[in-house]
This record gives C-alpha cells, sequence and structure tokens, in this order.
C-alpha cells in the first residue's frame, strides 16, 4: 500500500502540512506581553498559511513534490490597562506592499516560464 512506503507521497504532503502549520500557532499570532508603566500591551498578528502538493509515477520511479507558505502580519495590540482590554487596530496603507508583490510575481513567472523555454 501507498501509505506504508516511508516515502510516500502521503507522508512527504502531511509533513510538509505539518510544518506550515506549526509555524502559524497562537503563539505566533499573540506575541510576548510587554508591560511597562502600569499598561500591559500583548501584539496581535494574523497568520495565514496554504500548501500544494502532488505526487505520480513513472516506470520504476516515484515522485513527489510540494510547496507552500505562511504569512503573519501585524493587525494591532491589546492593551491592559486600569483592570480594562481594548484592542487597538495597526492602521496601514498596504499599497506599497500590493505593488511590491506584483513585481515579485511578474519576476518569479518571468524566471519560470524563461526555464520552460529553454
Amino acid at each position: 500500500m501507498e501509505l506504508d512506503k516511508p516515502n510516500s507521497a502521503a507522508n512527504f504532503i502531511g509533513g510538509m502540512a505539518e510544518k506550515l502549520g506549526a509555524a502559524a500557532q497562537a503563539a505566533t499570532i499573540f506575541g510576548d506581553p510587554i508591560e511597562r508603566d502600569g499598561v500591559t500591551v500583548i501584539p496581535v498578528a494574523k497568520a495565514r498559511w496554504g500548501f500544494g502538493g502532488g505526487a505520480g509515477s513513472r516506470k520504476e520511479e516515484d515522485g513527489a513534490g510540494g510547496g507552500g507558505g505562511a504569512q503573519v502580519t501585524p493587525v494591532g495590540f491589546i492593551e491592559l490597562k486600569n483592570g480594562e482590554a481594548e484592542f487597538r487596530p495597526i492602521k496601514t496603507v498596504s499599497l506599497p506592499w500590493a505593488i511590491a508583490g506584483s513585481l515579485a510575481s511578474l519576476f518569479i513567472l518571468r524566471r519560470i516560464f524563461g526555464r520552460v523555454g529553454s
């Protein structure tokens, strides 16, 4: 059976997903509290992760591949003061990040399609 093989695609994909999931856990989202002058601040972030993979075989060879990534973005902080808690969002302009992401995507696509033609 395929799952019994130590290097099976299911084992590979499961291991990669487990590693990415561990990187995007609650400890990543809520940072260590910082206390100063009677005020405690707890950093808060949004974590996202994704993964894709596949496997195949040809004649006597088996192969598997996959990839994924995680993104952690600060979104605000929780302020604890005088026995009360208040979430304070971080307001950012995301246009520069959108431009940078678009340029990076174009660069990656150019490298991928440039290699296919070679």
